[in-house]
């Protein structure tokens, strides 16, 4: 093959043939031609045509590789929502990077602005530099679903139960009419007359009262669901509720801990129904201190699904021949006056938490009222009962307590109005609760042990304190401590979850509320300061029963002050709110 040196070659392509025709000639061959070769004894050699084909194919696919990326780049720089269509002309690592991108989201927001793989792409793609302008940015094209917790993505709450323990769960709905092993334990309280009580639409009915006159005396019947009656331990479905440790409750509905097929069917307290249950009796001195109690398996079959209003307007009409769930508020009360003086820290007050059904988003408060606070408190005697039990027969139980405090002073308290201002004063001082397996006092319930027990559809740890009562009963071997310890730490990390899901779902719906009452002005209540040097406060709202956060422009207002709350700013997509009080 002919090989010519550089003036050669030039002298056939050149006119004129100079010195600058010779530079622009060797800039070319060393540049991206594909007809020579240039080589190292200074010689140019034309390329097979072989080897010209396979570089003309190879450029060819580079364009074609470039003029793809520049497609896609094009629709992910597009300020709209990709099709399905388009989402499959997407390269599969765009998946992985959107995947990584949110995954920062969820675990360090804070890191957006630092992360390698972002920044090379940020330009490009028209990303802004921190987590409100990439949440802003998924969100537009339809990578991230914006009324969905971050938090939710990738937990055991994010996927459907699997199909092998739906199945599981529908044999043991058709088990449950069958003898099951403990039944000859259950004594029967069908006869009385059981009232559940509940939110309207609630689907796990996990609690039910009862009022036993004997003799002359008040027995007080609380009856909790079993779930223990047909889930095994260790078995496929108590695994699977273990992960979960609870039910996770957000504004658009229930992600239970337990399949549905069971959790509303035959392990909930349904009106009409005959009923597994863990029953406790309790009989009150005249202070409201337990004089007796009594701890059984049970049958029991309640009469009345009532919602709390029901429950409200029956414990204040107490017509004739139907006075039992009056006289159970009663002596409920009677026991929560009883709390109060043994230093029981009690804020009723309405509450407020947004709930979204068929699209529509409402605001609902929830009032302390009367049968609420009945069921509370019954909840509340359950657990000190079973406490109770657990050290009186030296039985591991999952204890909650809570150290003592040092509250604000009498003089210190007068100071401050009655009220939201007054409670929060309190509420500062008190500890968080602790989670344990020895018994210990809970200062603010006033009780000297207790355990959560009432809602073992809903909450691993009660279906746990429910075996170890069970077992105790039956003669059987609990579980020992350092097992029991073990099972309260795995449940540690979901129920922190649980916790921040939960509030990061309120917290978005609560901005795509102010987005909607942008012009809306309302009546709040000074707090506290939480960071005085940016002029941020804490104040409470009654009208929407909450504590929100806001930036107050006022010169220096004191526990209980009035102030105007107006919306700054308001934004779902990017995850921002901003509150101004005057």
């Amino acid at each position: 093959m002919a090989r010519l040196s550089l003036c050669e070659l030039g002298e056939l392509v050149l006119t004129p043939f100079n010195l600058a025709g010779l530079a622009a000639l060797w800039a070319w061959l060393h540049g991206n031609q594909q007809l020579f070769r240039w080589r190292r004894d200074r010689l140019i050699q034309p390329l097979p045509r072989e080897e010209r084909d396979s570089l003309r194919r190879q450029r060819r696919a580079e364009r074609q590789a470039q003029q793809h990326e520049q497609r896609q780049l094009a629709l992910l720089r597009a300020e709209r929502g990709l099709s399905d269509d388009e989402r499959l002309e997407l390269d599969p690592v765009w998946d992985e990077r959107f995947s990584h991108w949110i995954q920062l989201l969820k675990d360090n927001p804070a890191a957006v602005g630092s992360d390698l793989d972002l920044q090379q792409w940020s330009t490009a793609l028209s990303i802004g530099s921190d987590a409100a302008d990439l949440r802003q940015w998924l969100i537009v094209r339809g990578l991230l679903d914006p009324n969905e917790p971050i938090g939710l993505r990738g937990s055991v709450w994010s996927r459907c139960f699997p199909s092998d323990l739906v199945e599981e769960a529908n044999r043991l709905v058709a088990l449950s009419n069958e003898e099951r092993p403990g039944d000859e334990q259950r004594i029967d309280l069908t006869h009385l007359a059981t009232y559940s009580l509940d939110d309207a639409g609630t689907r796990e009915i996990d609690d039910a009262l009862s009022l036993e006159r004997r003799d002359g005396v008040d027995w007080i019947w609380i009856h909790i669901a079993d779930p223990s009656r047909l889930i095994d331990i260790d078995s496929p479905l108590d695994q699977e509720a273990r992960r979960r440790a609870t039910s996770l409750y957000l504004a658009e509905g229930v992600m239970p801990m337990l399949p549905l097929e069971l959790a509303a069917g035959p392990l909930s307290l349904r009106a009409g129904q005959r009923c597994a249950a863990l029953s406790v009796a309790v009989r009150l001195d005249e202070d409201g201190a337990v004089a007796e109690q009594r701890i059984a398996r049970s049958w029991i079959r309640p009469r009345y699904g009532l919602t709390y209003t029901d429950g409200d307007e029956l414990i204040e009409l107490a017509p004739p021949g139907d006075e039992a769930l009056s006289d159970l508020s009663g002596l409920l009360m009677l026991r929560m006056r009883w709390r109060r003086s043994k230093g029981a820290v009690m804020f009723d007050r309405p509450e407020g938490r947004f709930r979204r059904s068929d699209g529509a988003l409402t605001l609902q408060v929830i009032d302390p009222s009367p049968s609420r606070l009945m069921v509370s408190e019954a909840m509340l005697l359950m657990g000190a009962v079973v406490a109770g039990f657990g050290q009186e027969h030296s039985l591991p139980l999952p204890f909650r307590s809570q150290p003592a405090a040092e509250l604000p002073s009498s003089d210190e308290l007068d100071r401050i109005p009655e009220g939201p201002a007054r409670d929060a004063a309190i509420k500062r001082c008190l500890s968080r609760g602790v989670q344990g397996t020895r018994a210990m006092p809970h200062f603010s319930l006033g009780l000297e042990a207790y355990v959560q027990a009432t809602s073992p559809i809903r909450r691993y740890a009660d279906l746990v304190a429910h075996r170890q009562i069970i077992a105790q009963l039956s003669a059987l071997a609990p579980m020992d401590e350092e097992r029991l310890r073990e099972v309260i730490d795995d449940l540690d990390d979901p129920l922190r979850q649980s916790i921040q899901i939960s509030r990061e779902d309120q917290r978005h719906w609560q901005q795509v509320w102010f987005a909607e009452h942008q012009n809306t002005v309302w009546s709040a209540v000074f707090l506290r300061w939480l960071r005085p040097q940016d002029r941020l406060a804490l104040v409470h709202v009654s009208e929407l029963a909450m504590d929100l956060v806001g930036c107050v422009s006022a010169a220096d207002p004191a526990p209980g002050d009035a102030l105007e709350l107006r919306v700054g700013r308001a934004d779902p997509v990017r995850g921002e709110l901003q509150l101004q009080l005057a």
